[in-house]
């Protein structure tokens, strides 16, 4: 193939070529466009169109910009091409000049002029409060997309688990001034971008398209301004990405540039869904095969990130959205079924970008040395580092809802806790795991204690204190059940989101006494440590649990916070000399909770199945 270089500028052009006297056009470019500025200076622009990849030459000039190489596929619709970013850059318009027999067409491709101030304050840290929404399930503000011509699933029937209920992001960004009452600073929203399947659409996680919102969410202004409202509340905008599986619908997948872009078997093969397998130095090739490379079910084809095209693919998505849109955070889905070394890469190209990004995993597997291996910079003897700064901490979340729910003792109630906290010394900085107490694929926290309060609240002040950063499921804070026998029973919609429903439990004249109490609850604690430096900075220490009352502390050199949970059904009374290494500078405290002042720093009254926590003060 020969390819003629401007002696200038050292760029190409491309957009519509003259095909057998036919004009053709280019079906998709992806990324849309770049921006001038950015740290990476590789870019792999890829074209798609009938025939595409029949071209002779292409030309490029622009300042700043060089053509690397061109990339013909299998498939002769995909062209890639490669393009090198010289610090000089400006923004503009590079023009790609294709021909084949003798045709010329041009294409104009955007460079725009980076934002810096979209991420002024991006990443996470322990003092904020992740909410996560599943934005079809929450608020209905704009009824006008609940249905969208020419997408293959086209009802809406609230009374289905199963089909589109009509939330979206508009209704989201009406609730924003209730969720920073609450004392949220940052929302993961499960995946957003379009989901054009047959039916069961509305969780977002079978993509169709990884560079458009579904319209029924609304669209891609619509996420931007979400996040521009966020940060102008002082808030953040987690992403939820999925590089382990896409929608058999996807527009790429109705036609593959070529082998080794999904995960082929000779009949559909499912994941063994053991990621032990990983690190298990046992392990058979045909388990570690059948794990990274099945499917998790046939209507979402496993992808291949061993294919260098397609990993930059992925990755420039994922830059693409960041700089578009001013995302803060990403969460990870399925982290562990991807291919290793592209987990890798990911996390040093995105690092390289964005320093201050913070992202977190799924794993979702069994065993708190499984869940470390997927930790960054663990220190353990492998060759896999995902240089991620957290996990979605299942450990943690398996051993409160069990220990809430049994009586204390030896590994049994808060020993559950004790032990997988001491299991931290595999991970690395364990103080950024993302903590909870459920989600929208386990059962609902208020089902799970079976509609105790006394142990939702021990529950609450757990996550609200305990090392890492907290998420709250939607609906928590008003006491939503709901079992995950299926997962679409703890998807219900919020009560209040949609104009015609019976009751609004986003106003508190509209909440039961008991779900007030839960929100005021939850309020109190969220509000009270988004400014506790021992909260946002502070370690962790904690006392073997005695007899049913497990105590811990968040501290720096000047600040302390005291938890003490009480699993007993009777008052307990705590003798503090045992805590002395902690308490000693400490003269009162206040319970922060009640906001009553605490004199007495030597014997602490416990009630009946409770937390106490309190704030001390020197």
């Amino acid at each position: 193939m020969k390819f003629k270089n401007s002696c200038t500028a050292l760029l190409f052009c491309l957009s519509i070529f003259t095909l057998q006297g036919q004009t053709l056009h280019f079906d998709r470019v992806e990324p849309p466009n770049w921006w001038s500025g950015m740290n990476r200076p590789f870019l792999q622009v890829m074209f798609y169109g009938e025939d595409i990849g029949s071209m002779d030459s292409l030309i490029l000039d622009y300042p700043g910009v060089r053509l690397s190489q061109v990339h013909k596929m299998p498939n002769p619709n995909y062209l890639f091409v490669d393009l090198y970013f010289m610090d000089a850059c400006p923004a503009g318009n590079i023009s790609f000049r294709f021909f084949k027999a003798g045709h010329e067409t041009d294409y104009s491709y955007p460079i725009l002029q980076r934002d810096a101030s979209l991420h002024a304050n991006m990443g996470l840290k322990p003092n904020d409060l992740i909410y996560l929404i599943m934005p079809d399930r929450f608020a209905n503000g704009n009824k006008r997309n609940d249905v969208v011509k020419g997408m293959r699933e086209t009802d809406i029937n609230r009374d289905s688990m199963y089909d589109r209920h009509g939330g979206d992001l508009e209704g989201i960004i009406d609730k924003l001034d209730y969720l920073q009452d609450l004392g949220v600073t940052a929302l993961w929203l499960n995946p957003v971008l379009e989901n054009d399947m047959p039916r069961t659409s509305y969780h977002g996680y079978a993509a169709t398209d990884l560079y458009k919102v579904d319209p029924r969410l609304g669209d891609n202004k619509t996420y931007k301004k979400l996040a521009a409202d966020l940060h102008g509340k002082g808030m953040k905008l987690v992403m939820d990405v999925v590089h382990n599986h896409v929608g058999a619908e996807h527009w790429f997948i109705k036609d593959l540039p070529g082998p080794k872009w999904v995960h082929e078997h000779a009949y559909f093969t499912k994941s063994n869904y053991r990621a032990s397998v990983m690190m298990d130095p046992h392990a058979s090739q045909y388990d570690k095969k059948k794990f990274n490379e099945g499917w998790f079910v046939k209507a979402m084809p496993d992808l291949d990130q061993s294919n260098p095209y397609l990993a930059n693919y992925l990755i420039q998505n994922n830059i693409w959205w960041i700089e578009y849109a001013g995302v803060d955070a990403f969460r990870l889905d399925t982290y562990a079924y991807s291919d290793p070394k592209f987990l890798q890469k990911w996390s040093t190209e995105i690092l390289k970008e964005y320093p201050k990004l913070f992202s977190f995993a799924e794993t979702w597997v069994n065993g708190v040395q499984i869940q470390s291996y997927f930790h960054g910079n663990n220190g353990l003897k492998t060759t896999f580092n995902s240089k991620l700064p957290g996990l979605a901490d299942f450990q943690l979340y398996f051993a409160i809802t069990k220990a809430l729910n049994e009586p204390y003792g030896w590994t049994e109630g808060w020993s559950r806790i004790y032990y997988t906290l001491v299991a931290d010394y595999l991970s690395g900085d364990a103080s950024h795991n993302v903590i909870f107490l459920d989600n929208h694929d386990a059962s609902r926290f208020f089902s799970v204690v079976d509609g105790d309060m006394d142990k939702f609240k021990m529950g609450i002040a757990l996550l609200m204190t305990m090392r890492g950063i907290p998420c709250l499921y939607y609906g928590t804070e008003i006491l939503m059940k709901g079992f995950s026998n299926p997962d679409g029973l703890v998807r219900s919609d919020f009560p209040g989101g949609w104009k015609k429903d019976k009751s609004n439990k986003f106003n508190a004249s509209g909440r039961s006494a008991e779900e007030n109490e839960a929100f005021n609850y939850i309020r109190t604690l969220a509000q009270w440590r988004k400014s506790n430096p021992a909260i946002e900075k502070g370690k962790l220490m904690q006392y073997v649990p005695d007899d049913g009352v497990y105590v811990y502390f968040r501290y720096t050199d000047n600040h302390a916070v005291m938890v003490a949970l009480n699993s007993n059904d009777k008052v307990k009374y705590l003798d503090a000399s045992p805590l002395g290494e902690r308490l000693s500078g400490y003269l009162t405290g206040t319970d922060v909770i009640s906001g009553k002042k605490i004199t007495n720093l030597g014997t602490f009254t416990l009630q009946a199945k409770s937390a106490l926590i309190i704030d001390l003060s020197k």
